[in-house]
């Protein structure tokens, strides 16, 4: 069951970055209110067959940050676009009532220092039930089971309603212990859902499937040398894909440097399990050590398992409360494509790259996730003076013949992650649209682009635009209007 959330009643922020951060500059600073738009703009001609609602989810704090800031620490925001399938289009943003909040809503100040302190913990006495550290599910949303969960991989998924409202954490019955990624893989095919959980402690990863109906029926704790990283898995028909990089937490280091340091001296593993399987049968492969924060999807031949990723070759995300307050702790170490492999009868496994475009947010249809898969989206940069995360065009990969196509949303345009909508009237792997939240900064202003994913190259067939601006946000979905 779900426990209810304590912050009930409207939101409002209370942030005005006196401090000049770098991560609440530009689009990047908050909204401050939440909104209801029953009747947005619209330029060009909406598919008829686009009915349903894109979510994105994204930091948004609700409070002047306790010193540095990082826009991993916001507290999340769902921003949603509902398509009617009769022209009309409704906007609606809501925060997510986390426990944390509502803490800091009856303080009226923040309370929780972000990740760079995460071990400095808050007194009791302000937090009360709401836990040492904020959960502020601000990554990712999902539906499974029935349910709709906003995501944080530090901890508990929140269930949320279609309307955006939050009901509180989730445990699935109880049945799951510590924290839960912000990338699950949902099998299109069975109804399960292939998940784990990393932590700074013992065990330092934890995986899990959850049956359709939402019954979380197998978990298995896995034994890593270090606390890493890992943002992402990857799923076949039979297997779980695991990437143990060398992007170690070093808590000993915490205030006197980053929280996560690239150490690839301890080297990479790329490891593999039956689905249902043990820690007995799990894996080991070693790889040329790299980083990948999104795969787009995995599929087994034989003996041979592929899977594509963004591979960073030494990343620094910037968890350091030691750079000074107006300085990007950040480093622009960008990702880049790139195809693995693993050879199970041989007992080794490689990578090679894809091209030479930056980017990350990879996306696929989801209905191809665990099988061999042939269009790849991707946000990506076509400039040099962009951050970290700051893309500018959506690209398409064809795999099958080694095309790529690029939509560029110009010099004042900043794309985020791309979601495939896919067209009910079709058939082929990319009958469908992608769709994107786009702000220029020379307006000041966001539009939902509708762009086909048949042919990007043309641009928006249609844009939305937004009542108001949608600040940077990581993770997006869509959910198709349900047929009767």
């Amino acid at each position: 069951m779900s426990s209810p959330t304590t912050a009930t009643g409207p939101v409002t922020g209370h942030v005005t970055n006196p401090d000049d951060q770098p991560d609440l500059r530009g689009n990047r600073f908050p909204v401050a209110d939440e909104l209801d738009a029953p009747d947005c703009a619209v330029s060009g001609e909406l598919p008829a067959g686009l009915r349903g609602s894109f979510v994105r989810n994204g930091p948004n704090p609700a409070f002047e940050p306790i010193g540095r800031y990082s826009a991993l620490d916001g507290d999340g925001m769902l921003h949603a676009v509902t398509f009617g399938g009769d022209g009309r289009v409704s906007y609606r943003n809501r925060w997510i009532r986390s426990r944390g909040l509502g803490a800091e809503l009856a303080h009226g100040a923040a309370i929780y220092p972000g990740l760079g302190e995460v071990m400095d913990f808050p007194s009791r006495d302000l937090t009360g039930d709401a836990g040492p550290v904020k959960n502020p599910a601000n990554t990712h949303v999902i539906e499974h089971g029935g349910r709709r969960l906003a995501l944080w991989e530090g901890g508990l998924p929140t269930e949320v309603t279609p309307s955006l409202d939050t009901v509180g954490e989730y445990d699935f019955g109880g049945r799951l212990r510590g924290a839960m990624t912000a990338h699950p893989r949902l099998d299109p095919r069975t109804g399960e859902m292939l998940m784990f959980g990393y932590s700074l402690f013992e065990p330092y990863l934890r995986y899990h499937v959850v049956d359709a109906d939402g019954t979380l029926s197998h978990s298995v704790d896995i034994d890593l040398p270090a606390p890493v990283m890992m943002h992402d898995m990857v799923m076949t028909e039979h297997h779980a894909v695991f990437l143990d990089s060398p992007f170690v937490f070093d808590i000993a280091n915490l205030g006197n440097g980053p929280m996560v340091r690239w150490m690839p001296e301890r080297g990479a593993r790329i490891g593999v399990m039956p689905r249902r399987g043990t820690a007995d049968e799990l894996r080991w492969f070693d790889v040329e050590p790299g980083h990948v924060q999104h795969f787009w999807s995995g599929w087994a031949d034989g003996d041979r398992i592929e899977f594509h990723g963004c591979r960073y070759q030494d990343p620094d995300f910037g968890i350091d409360n030691t750079t000074p307050l107006g300085d990007r702790s950040a480093k622009d170490h960008f990702a880049r494509p790139a195809r693995f492999w693993v050879d199970l009868a041989a007992g080794t496994a490689g990578w090679e790259p894809m091209d030479d475009m930056e980017g990350d947010f990879n996306r696929i249809n989801p209905a191809y996730d665990g099988v061999a898969v042939r269009h790849l989206y991707l946000s990506g940069f076509t400039r040099r003076d962009r951050h970290l995360g700051d893309f500018d065009a959506v690209v398409k990969y064809d795999d099958a013949t080694g095309e790529r196509t690029v939509w560029s949303a110009g010099p004042h345009g900043h794309v985020g992650e791309s979601v495939f909508a896919a067209d009910p009237g079709g058939s082929a792997e990319d009958d469908g649209w992608l769709l994107n939240v786009v702000y220029d900064d020379d307006r000041d202003a966001t539009d939902l682009v509708v762009l086909d994913a048949r042919d990007l190259a043309a641009g928006p067939v249609a844009r939305v635009h937004l009542p108001r601006r949608v600040p940077f946000g990581f993770h997006a979905n869509w959910f198709p209007e349900a047929v009767a």
